[in-house]
């Protein structure tokens, strides 16, 4: 009896930790992939190292962009969904925000955010954070010089992950060296 019930849960474990990587593979396969503008901030964590804290143009939303329309400012973690389209540089950028759920347009992406109001966005716009905004890097490595530019997966869920960094156009590691 004891036997079948460790097998039992050795089972359910090893479903469940399969079945992760197979949804995140799925939408690492086939999610949209974006490319992003970002303004770099580097801090550096004693226990997890070096990283990047990407800010990207697409985190202050405006006001205006917002449909229904918003006039004041969201409390903190509120559920945000933003379109964006390609513009003619080849980066993404807002198209149209909501508090709603809604089905993007054929030549938008959907994000899913979540309002944050610990960065200051001025008064006609709302600061939003994708889960985007950290990447960790090798040790050392945590402080490049040139224009960070990030490629995402946008999965049909709109939970965004990044795919590669790029310093200058190179990818980040490579670039590093």
């Amino acid at each position: 009896m004891r036997f079948k019930s460790l097998v039992l849960v050795l089972g359910l474990q090893t479903a469940w930790l399969l079945g992760t990587v197979v949804m995140q593979e799925n939408s690492l396969a086939h999610g949209k992939i974006i490319l992003l503008e970002t303004e770099r901030i580097d801090p550096r964590d004693m226990l997890r190292g070096d990283y990047l804290i990407l800010n990207y143009k697409i985190s202050s939303v405006p006001k205006n962009l917002f449909l229904p329309p918003i006039t004041n400012d969201l409390p903190r973690e509120t559920k945000v969904f933003v379109a964006l389209t390609q513009g003619t540089n080849e980066f993404y950028a807002i198209s149209r925000a909501s508090l709603n759920e809604f089905t993007p347009l054929a030549n938008e992406v959907l994000l899913k955010a979540k309002s944050d109001n610990s960065w200051w966005g001025g008064t006609n716009a709302i600061r939003v954070a994708y889960g985007l905004e950290r990447f960790y890097v090798a040790e050392g490595t945590g402080n490049p010089s040139g224009k960070l530019t990030v490629q995402a997966i946008v999965p049909a869920s709109g939970n965004a992950k990044i795919k590669e960094v790029f310093v200058n156009g190179k990818p980040y590691a490579e670039a590093m060296k």
